[in-house]
């Protein structure tokens, strides 16, 4: 039997928080910097509008996400986790994105016991569904949303998501301070 449920969220965390602004700034020909970017909604951040932004998304999905590249040390955590944890990653991608995510997962060998891709940023009925012990996050209002519900988070450290925290949630910088956390956590599951 393995120890704890994780719950990964893809975009921003498993992958740079930043993957998207040289595309945008091309595109939208504007000049984005990592620390402009103090909001979770990319076109907030790039002073477009909505629907501008959303067409453009929806044109162009697949060239958008295939230019990510996974965090330094996501992948061997992981893939490490994985041989003593069930790893479940839930995404607000698109649901028009599920077999493009299992061929993102499988090309850079990040195994998984489930993938969930919503379509939607409410993350919690699945949490729910999979009894989720931890959950790996970069939204804040995802990591708000999910500490309220009960659940553990850990809440990957990017300028977007500076605001205060409850204490359901921990702010984390690396993976290797995720893998310490994880590791911590089965060890108090193992002594209950």
């Amino acid at each position: 039997m393995r120890s704890l449920n994780i719950c990964i969220d893809i975009d921003g965390t498993i992958t740079d928080s930043y993957y998207w602004l040289d595309f945008c700034n091309e595109h939208f020909s504007t000049n984005i910097t990592e620390a402009d970017v103090t909001a979770h909604s990319m076109h907030e951040v790039l002073g477009v509008d909505e629907d501008e932004f959303l067409k453009f998304y929806e044109r162009n999905k697949l060239k958008f996400h295939s230019n990510q590249k996974v965090r330094e040390d996501a992948g061997p955590i992981i893939r490490g986790l994985s041989c003593y944890h069930n790893i479940y990653f839930v995404t607000a991608r698109d649901e028009g994105l599920t077999m493009f995510t299992h061929g993102f997962l499988r090309k850079n060998e990040i195994p998984y016991d489930r993938l969930f891709v919503l379509g939607t940023p409410n993350k919690v009925q699945k949490a729910e569904a999979v009894k989720c012990d931890v959950f790996i996050e970069d939204s804040y209002d995802n990591a708000i949303q999910l500490s309220e519900a009960g659940y553990a988070v850990l809440l990957l450290d990017a300028c977007y998501n500076r605001k205060p925290i409850n204490g359901n949630i921990t702010r984390v910088n690396t993976w290797n301070e995720i893998n310490d956390i994880i590791s911590g956590l089965a060890e108090e599951n193992k002594a209950m």
